[in-house]
């Protein structure tokens, strides 16, 4: 059997060998190979987009499945109607969901455009951007339950969303999770118009006000435009693209923590009673980590920092410029991350699931 590198299955292009590599492209395959998995007691490692994921250079010693399932399948979409249910397998990649929905004349997704990875990760990790994520419009999961052997569908008051988490993120078997995703369901509205503008970036960009709206279409324009324009959309031919898009999460602090930073430091709120969401990328921007930041001393002809390096576009990813390890990465990420600790007191928190490697 060929040996499987997950380098080949991820956005930053870092992971050693399988232990044992399997790909599934229906539900059934999904199911049967999760519990071939665990009745025989081996480790499990999901993939599917690949965007979220950092592995160790040493592999995965247990079984690696890559969720291939496609599908978008939409029901009601006469303008005339509330809205339209649209359901996802859970290897359909996200931003062609943007697109066919989009084109069919249904909006809400439209700010979402561009992020990388597969459905089945997004109401994982609440996938959000521009002032929205991806509780707005989910409606029902379907999922498989490791613990009880049997399919289970969550209702989107169920998930328990969270900035960047959800219960799915949170219950794991054995370190792995405990829900597979098998699809997801949404809710969008036919019509041309977008959902109102959340995010005072994109609002300059689209000349609107904040809560003001804008052709959904145009919207996907903007925001395609202003993600490439930081590296954010996937493009073999730009290494700033090689990178899991944002390592850190945007802390959420107590308002005292916010307080004690200088007066121009972006402050949000984070509606969850005296806590304050602050901009990380502005944190490790001010802490002395600029773009294209790289550690001295590596292997490599990029920068100073050789094989890996802060995008040259936005600080706050960590890419792979070329040759980059796994231990390259992290080494990149733990100095931003403790020099931010050093500078303001806040330590940020990585938002790529480590495998098998820690910062």
């Amino acid at each position: 059997m060929t040996e499987k590198l997950i380098s080949t299955l991820t956005t930053t292009g870092v992971g050693g060998p399988a232990g044992r590599f399997e790909e599934a492209a229906t539900e059934r395959e999904i199911v049967d190979a999760v519990r071939a998995a665990d009745a025989a007691g081996e480790d499990l490692l999901i993939v599917a987009g690949g965007s979220n994921l950092v592995v160790s250079d040493a592999g995965y010693a247990g079984t690696v499945l890559r969720i291939a399932s496609t599908g978008v399948d939409i029901d009601g979409t006469d303008a005339s109607c509330a809205g339209a249910t649209v359901r996802v397998q859970a290897g359909h990649p996200w931003d062609d969901v943007v697109a066919t929905t989009l084109g069919r004349g249904l909006a809400g997704l439209e700010a979402l455009s561009g992020i990388p990875g597969s459905t089945g990760a997004t109401p994982v990790q609440n996938v959000g951007a521009y002032g929205t994520d991806v509780s707005r419009t989910i409606s029902r999961v379907r999922t498989w339950d490791r613990a009880e052997g049997r399919i289970r569908t969550f209702a989107a008051a169920d998930l328990g969303f969270g900035y960047r988490d959800s219960v799915l993120k949170r219950t794991t078997v054995n370190g792995s999770p405990r829900y597979v995703v098998l699809s997801v369901d949404f809710q969008l509205e036919p019509g041309t118009l977008g959902a109102p503008i959340a995010y005072a970036e994109l609002a300059r960009a689209l000349d609107v006000a904040i809560g003001g709206r804008a052709p959904a279409a145009r919207v996907r324009e903007e925001v395609l435009r202003l993600r490439a324009g930081k590296g954010m959309v996937l493009d073999a031919a730009d290494r700033d693209t090689y990178s899991t898009g944002s390592f850190f999460t945007n802390p959420v602090v107590e308002r005292s923590a916010a307080d004690a930073l200088p007066g121009d430091a972006p402050r949000y709120p984070a509606g969850d009673g005296d806590r304050v969401k602050l901009s990380a990328a502005w944190l490790i921007d001010h802490a002395g980590f600029g773009k294209g930041f790289g550690l001295p001393g590596t292997p490599g002809e990029h920068l100073a920092g050789g094989r890996a390096s802060l995008s040259t576009k936005h600080t706050l990813a960590v890419t792979n410029r070329g040759g980059a390890g796994a231990d390259d990465i992290l080494a990149v990420a733990r100095a931003v991350r403790d020099g931010v600790a050093e500078r303001f007191g806040i330590v940020l928190h990585n938002e790529p699931l480590l495998i098998d490697c820690a910062l």
